[in-house]
């Protein structure tokens, strides 16, 4: 029977008065990343009414003014009174920080805004905001909008109370239209690729759920797309190993719930040799892992090692299979949902909660030994077995491989000799590397650096394809090797932030094919190897230019066809216009004021903000998938466009 969801269960703890001020306390950066935050806002509030069994459907539509609007069929926002404030609850929910349904688990068993201060603060942040909610046969209708008053903009203002339009609908539900403020954001113009990638990793983590995104921002060329997926996380892994070559066709499917934390878990092993865990709480993505994640894997191993020695595969003799050898060629997706969440830090990446672990542990447990009990699964099981048989017995020569990285007075001298052209600087936090492509252009690049706080590292071979690589292979490349013993933080579980040498890791290669592969290669192996280094903000790429158009004394860079038509025309028809085929094209004092001087230079910050993004986009560039990664290519190889990479 649905509960009762009225104007008392909205509970308050403080007003909404700093968010205009301070947007980025509560959305993180008023970069194109913060813009698409006040969307999330809305949209998590819809999937926690589906989440928690009150509908099945959100429609997202990007409009033609710039707004952006959400429906949803939930219970609709509360229209009664507020006890406590005398005005209705949807202007509780729209103007009062800390306000929402979700401080108890009486409305809302599980939830991802846990804080309450999402609808808030979009209103906050927006020029105007409109809400219908759609519910007792009628609508209801209430409108905000940004105001001047005594020479301060007030936003998220009531422009009247809550009305009903006098129309009656069988509809039930809450729609949502709002239009960012541009006086808030650097851009308002939300991306329809990143939205995209969001819902469709919403529908797979909500079975049946039917998530559809429109554009209407180009009359001539509307969008639509429609994620449901029926499988759910099932489907979820089946897509992260599309172009991978799975090790058993049908993923295995565990689900269960223990002290009130559901679980849904798919796995499948592949070929490859590295594992990719994907974790969600509450929807939310746990990049960085935690306690319900430790639960899996401990889990994981002791099934494992449990049915190796019940079916024979493991002698008395033997000793126990590592947790790490049932990691490799590994991708899972874990979704859990739970009560009272907590998370380790403000970011949201990394799951504290203790009973997590675990209750995770033991429902892997008791799940994963019922699926290997039953009739077909012995093919599965083989299969797992005979990787994790594998991965053993290489452990020990990766472990040596590994040690190398550790033997630093030996391994960097001899690696770094002649290779390395160190800075002077002693501060780590202020000093950059430049990996640049081959001799000539390193050799312009010392010439033009800042000795300080400058290294360079020229690639005098091309690195190793760390795609599908063990650790021990991939140590076996002189570069890679090099670049390893240049950085100092060692590799894998090794890595060590406080050992880093340089907290600007920064590639710079030609703006063509060949450097462009040499950038995949490099983020392929940070991504697979060393990847804290990338989610600690660490990794650049930097950006040369096409073109040098000049007239006279008078000179511009542009580096893209865009701005090369603007200096064209800024500097007259007469300009002279020289394309660089290459860094070494340069002279240094070119080099410098174009690519390596601060105050003037373009870096784009390398960041994995989709992780289940980054792991199938590396999958199909760097992978065995030939016609995908043609495709891909050809769709998207324009290695000097900015949009190519987060930037920082």
């Amino acid at each position: 029977m649905q509960k009762s969801y009225k104007a008392s269960d909205i509970k308050i703890l403080e007003g909404l008065d700093a968010v205009r001020l301070r947007p980025g306390m509560y959305i993180g950066t008023t970069g194109i990343k913060g813009l698409h935050h006040i969307l999330w806002e809305i949209v998590d509030n819809s999937m926690d009414e589906i989440t928690n069994g009150y509908g099945n459907y959100i429609e997202i539509i990007l409009h033609e003014d710039g707004s952006a609007s959400v429906e949803d069929n939930g219970r609709g926002i509360p229209v009664d009174i507020h006890p406590q404030l005398g005005v209705s609850a949807v202007q509780v929910v729209f103007t009062q920080l800390h306000a929402g349904g979700k401080f108890d688990n009486d409305n809302y068993a599980t939830s991802g805004g846990l804080h309450g201060v999402g609808a808030s603060v979009t209103n906050a942040l927006s020029e105007w905001l409109n809400v219908e909610i759609y519910k007792n046969n009628q609508i209801y209708r209430m409108e905000f909008e940004s105001k001047t008053l005594k020479g301060e903009v007030k936003g998220g203002l009531p422009k009247g109370p809550l009305t009903t339009t006098g129309k009656k609908t069988k509809k039930q539900g809450t729609y949502i239209r709002f239009k960012p403020d541009g006086r808030i954001f650097e851009s308002t113009v939300f991306n329809f690729d990143t939205i995209k990638r969001r819902i469709k990793e919403l529908a797979f983590l909500n079975k049946g759920a039917k998530i559809t995104l429109i554009d209407r921002r180009n009359a001539d060329d509307e969008q639509s797309i429609t994620y449901c997926y029926e499988g759910g996380v099932i489907d979820f892994v089946k897509d992260l190993n599309e172009v991978k070559t799975p090790c058993f066709k049908t993923p295995v499917y565990i689900s269960g719930t223990e002290n009130n934390i559901q679980m849904e878990l798919a796995f499948q092993y592949t070929d490859g040799y590295t594992d990719n865990i994907f974790s969600y709480v509450n929807n939310i993505p746990t990049s960085e892992g935690g306690t319900h994640e430790t639960g899996f894997k401990s889990g994981l191993t002791r099934v494992m090692n449990d049915v190796a020695r019940k079916s024979g595969f493991l002698k008395d003799k033997d000793e126990n299979y590592k947790g790490d050898d049932f990691l490799e060629g590994l991708t899972a997706v874990l979704s859990i949902k739970m009560q009272n969440v907590q998370f380790e830090g403000q970011t949201k990446t990394k799951l504290g909660n203790p009973e997590a672990r675990i209750a995770i542990e033991h429902l892997v447990v008791t799940e994963l030994h019922k699926f290997f009990a039953s009739s077909g699964a012995k093919a599965t099981m083989d299969a797992i077995l005979k990787k994790a048989a594998i991965a053993a017995k290489v452990r020990e020569e990766a472990r040596k491989a590994k040690e190398i990285t550790r033997q630093k007075n030996s391994i960097e001298s001899f690696n770094l000799v002649g290779k390395l052209s160190n800075c002077t600087g002693k501060r780590a936090a202020d000093n950059e590397l430049y990996i640049v492509e081959g001799d000539s252009a390193g050799g312009t690049c010392k010439q033009a650096r800042n000795r300080h706080y400058q290294a360079i590292l020229p690639l005098r071979g091309k690195p190793l394809n760390a795609e599908k690589k063990r650790i021990d292979q991939v140590l076996e490349n002189v570069e890679i090797r090099t670049i390893i013993s240049a950085l100092g933080c060692g590799i894998g579980e090794d890595y060590d932030e406080d050992d880093l040498n340089f907290h600007k890791v920064i590639i710079l290669s030609d703006a063509d094919q060949d450097g462009g592969h040499i950038r995949a290669i490099l983020l392929t192996f940070f991504y697979r190897y060393m990847k804290e280094l990338i989610t600690g903000g660490h990794v650049y790429i930097g950006m040369p230019p096409l073109y040098k158009v000049s007239r006279k004394d008078n000179v511009e860079y542009a580096y893209n066809d865009d701005e090369l038509a603007a200096a064209k025309e800024k500097l007259g028809g007469k300009s002279e216009i020289q394309r660089y085929k290459g860094l070494g094209e340069m002279n240094a004092e070119q080099l410098w004021e174009t690519t390596m001087d601060p105050a003037r230079r373009t870096l784009i910050q390398v960041s994995i903000d989709d992780a289940a993004e980054a792991e199938r986009l590396v999958s199909v560039l760097m992978g065995d998938a030939i016609e995908k990664r043609k495709a891909f290519i050809i769709e998207n190889a324009n290695f000097n466009r900015e949009d190519n990479f987060k930037v920082g």
